[in-house]
């Protein structure tokens, strides 16, 4: 049996990656066309026998973004759509030899397709990258083989653009994370010193009590009492797209210049200290960030400050959407590669498609209560709110800050943060939708001409 239309996928390639695009249907091209063509089109068999198991409506959203092989079953060509995946995990433990520990990695992945940022030092590993499903489990696999890292662990997501970061950046670094003064200090092999990590599922019943506990009590979106506190061990901006219920902003712009607990008057309290005037000895604090380590590196500092009641969600938001999907979670978890945004669908896409859960939204009770005195998903300009929970950098190469804008004052502003930016003589185009800046060094003094 002829098929009298194929799927098809509108397609980009730039630096082997195949960029999101749009399904069309069309009678299929001949064989020379499928032979000719082999980054851009998607290739159907002639005779759908030949593979029973394939049902394209329900891979649809497989197909998207993946990047293509071309195989030949009896005569015909057909591509196997690859997937490309980005992994994360970060472990800290004795290494005696750190850059012995670099050139081994290195000559594994000589010949495997990884980009992203892999850091090893006395202290441990922190990594995060992207690549082809295949050789992206093959690097966690041959990690987890050496007996340092067996019980690491290892998170996946999907990459629907092909790769997620620019190039592959695997490198002795004094700090597996930035911060002021650098970590090596810190006592972060000490598992006494850093926080009790808690499983995902303890951390859900933890903010159940609490929040029914401090109901009454709760003003705007911070819980803070004598007996509990929610610590969101982040940037602010990232809290502007999603974070935990009953979680305070963070007065913070880069993790590097943290300083919780660091009030000089201790016993008041502060809007941009939330420990400050807490009780340290009877106060249970709870810590959480993306994927969990900047929440151990910082609780080692709070330890030593005489903080003595401290938990840390195991494996960060990502590990929690992974376990327990959108529950007491509110918005798209902020992530620092090429997607920057991703809805809480991306880790459990079932128990939120029956939930009927949108960019993970918890109802329109709680998305009002936010919403209200609040810079959550709101445009930093005109402060309206925004339906695309997503950053944009600044057009102005000189300050490209990261920041939430609405479609209007995008063209109003031609993509800068504020009017100041507007006048710089290094302007870069306004990007529209979800794309992103290339590197600096890619806009040269024509592309500021124009």
């Amino acid at each position: 049996m002829h098929l009298s239309s194929v799927m098809a996928m509108r397609a980009t390639s730039c630096g082997g990656n195949v960029h999101r695009g749009a399904f069309l249907f069309a009678a299929p091209p001949p064989i020379s066309t499928h032979r000719q063509n082999k980054k851009g089109a998607f290739f159907a068999p002639k005779n759908l026998s030949l593979f029973p198991s394939l049902n394209w409506e329900k891979r649809r959203s497989r197909i998207i973004g993946c990047c293509p092989r071309v195989h030949r079953v009896e005569g015909e060509a057909i591509e196997e759509l690859e997937e490309f995946l980005v992994v994360s995990f970060y472990k800290f433990v004795l290494i005696k030899d750190p850059e012995a520990e670099v050139s081994k990695h290195q000559a594994f992945l000589e010949e495997r397709d990884i980009h992203g940022r892999i850091y090893v030092n006395e202290q441990g590993i922190n990594a995060q990258y992207s690549g082809p499903r295949k050789d992206a489990l093959a690097y966690a696999k041959w990690l987890k083989d050496d007996h340092k890292f067996t019980d690491i662990l290892v998170q996946t997501s999907p990459s629907l653009n092909g790769h997620a970061f620019p190039r592959l950046k695997l490198r002795y670094k004094p700090s597996l994370v930035q911060f002021e003064g650098g970590t090596l200090h810190l006592p972060l092999l000490d598992p006494s010193m850093r926080a009790t990590p808690l499983p995902p599922s303890e951390w859900r019943k933890r903010l159940e009590v609490a929040n029914e506990d401090d109901m009454q009590s709760e003003k705007e979106n911070f819980v803070h009492n004598r007996k509990f506190l929610l610590l969101d061990v982040r940037n602010g901006y990232e809290w502007d797209i999603g974070h935990f219920k009953g979680a305070h902003r963070p007065n913070v712009d880069c993790f590097r210049g943290t300083s919780f607990g660091f009030s000089a008057q201790e016993n008041q309290v502060s809007d941009s200290d939330p420990l400050a005037g807490i009780d340290k000895e009877n106060t249970d604090i709870l810590m959480y960030c993306t994927g969990g380590i900047r929440c151990d590196v910082y609780s080692t500092i709070l330890r030593q400050r005489g903080f003595q009641n401290l938990y840390t969600l195991s494996g960060g938001v990502s590990n929690y959407l992974q376990s327990e999907g959108s529950d007491k979670w509110i918005g798209n978890l902020f992530v620092f590669d090429s997607r920057l945004s991703l809805p809480p669908s991306t880790y459990k896409s079932e128990e939120n498609e029956e939930k009927g859960l949108e960019i993970g939204y918890q109802n329109e009770q709680i998305l009002e209560m936010v919403y209200h005195n609040s810079t959550f998903a709101r445009c930093y300009i005109c402060s309206s709110r925004l339906v695309e929970f997503r950053h944009r950098n600044c057009a102005n190469l000189d300050c490209n800050r990261l920041f939430l804008c609405c479609t209007n004052c995008v063209q109003e502003l031609r993509g800068c943060c504020c009017s100041d930016c507007t006048n710089s003589s290094r302007l870069r185009p306004v990007l529209q939708g979800s794309q992103r800046y290339q590197k600096w060094h890619v806009y040269r003094d024509e592309v500021f001409r124009q």
